[in-house]
């Protein structure tokens, strides 16, 4: 955290939309710093200083490195036929996870904010609830010229930025059970068949690094980020199999070494939606955060996403050359039925793909002026990218 302690970076934001920030925003095509390449130091200019922040990074009190308990258990009976089933369940909890909390925020605020339309030009009759780090300014001023208005975040060390506190106060709990039938190689058949129902919770720990904690969106209430975890799937089902059937006696030379020597193998998945958040555009909470806040009234990773299958198939065909030379055969197919496999990417704005926008901008609604409002998305957490489609390859391969 050596880089992070305040004093050897700066952070710099610039809001166009604010009066006096406007008027020192670049301008394209001048550049906002001409800084020489190469490892040196380069200097804000002085009209940018005073919006300039030193952010802190620091491991918190009693900091302890994390660990994990794990419990199973697995049973077994040989079947008819060759076949095996087989029951196994998996318990693994997670404690002192990492987590880290922004410990330079006041207490917030609770404001209410109408919603408006995907246009921006209709109220819905409705409100979202936030908790605000940010308070109101109610009168006329200078810097607040059609009130109200949101006010710059004022933090109790107005003279640093985010201190982030990397804590061991998150934790996670892992449960799966699988339901196997296997059947083992005989005759040139093996079989294999799956189902894992699972069920993974955490509190949003963060990775152990220098930044902005990129979970938690309230600092204060870092307890309600408790929900799904990012790898939770309730269902997972899986069907593999391998044959290499010996249709005819080798006895039929000319036919045997036609139709004996075949390797088929293929394996079928299907797993359930994943989880996703409600992310929403614009910072609604004012924290200088703005990848953690989330749709008012639910939690992380309310959502779920969908699901997912694809059947994998090779066909495999060994050629014996004479002495010790032999050829390999191979052709693949992956995703074999070309099925659509549809997710979403968040883009970079949270414009297109988020659960929403927030939009500093003064509007009457239900008779009383806000200085911000929610604007609805076009398609809530929209499907707008997909897993590859069916693809195939063929290989040759000379053995001696």
């Amino acid at each position: 955290m050596i880089n992070d302690n305040g004093v050897n970076d700066e952070f710099l934001s610039l809001d166009n939309t604010d009066y006096y920030q406007n008027k020192v925003f670049p301008q394209y095509p001048n550049v906002a710093v001409n800084c020489p390449r190469g490892p040196v130091t380069c200097v804000l200019p002085a009209s940018w200083q005073q919006y300039a922040t030193n952010e802190v990074a620091a491991f918190g009190p009693g900091f302890k490195t994390p660990r994990v308990q794990q419990a199973s258990l697995r049973l077994e009976r040989e079947l008819a036929e060759g076949f095996t089933g087989e029951i196994s369940y998996l318990f693994v909890h997670g404690v002192d996870l990492i987590r880290a909390l922004d410990m330079n925020l006041p207490p917030p605020t609770f404001y209410s904010y109408p919603i408006y339309d995907p246009t921006g030009s209709t109220f819905q009759n409705s409100f979202y609830n936030v908790d605000s780090f940010s308070t109101w300014q109610t009168s006329y001023s200078i810097s607040c010229p059609y009130p109200p208005c949101i006010n710059p975040l004022q933090r109790p060390i107005p003279q640093l930025g985010a201190i982030d506190e990397f804590q061991s106060g998150a934790s996670s709990v892992y449960h799966g059970m699988t339901v196997s039938l296997n059947k083992r190689m005989s005759r040139g058949l093996s079989f294999r068949l799956a189902y894992t129902w699972a069920h993974a919770i955490d509190d949003g720990q963060d990775a152990l690094v220098a930044g902005q904690p990129a979970t938690v969106q309230n600092s204060y209430a870092a307890n309600s980020e408790r929900g799904p975890s990012v790898t939770d799937q309730r269902s997972r089902l899986t069907v593999a199999v391998i044959d290499e059937p010996h249709l005819l006696d080798p006895g039929q030379k000319i036919l045997a070494a036609m139709l004996n020597h075949w390797r088929i193998s293929g394996v079928m998945t299907y797993g359930s939606g994943r989880p996703a958040n409600a992310d929403v555009s614009g910072d609604p909470n004012q924290d200088d955060n703005t990848s953690n806040d989330r749709l008012a009234g639910y939690g992380r990773n309310a959502f779920t996403g969908p699901d997912y299958a694809t059947m994998d198939l090779r066909l495999g065909r060994k050629v014996k050359l004479g002495g010790h030379y032999r050829l390999d055969l191979n052709a693949e197919a992956f995703n074999l039925f070309n099925r659509d496999n549809k997710t979403y990417v968040i883009s970079d704005n949270g414009f297109y793909n988020s659960a929403g926008q927030f939009i500093k901008y003064p509007q009457y609604a239900a008779g009383t002026y806000f200085p911000a409002y929610y604007q609805q998305p076009m398609s809530l957490l929209k499907l707008n990218s997909a897993y590859a489609p069916r693809q195939m390859q063929f290989s040759m391969r000379l053995n001696f």
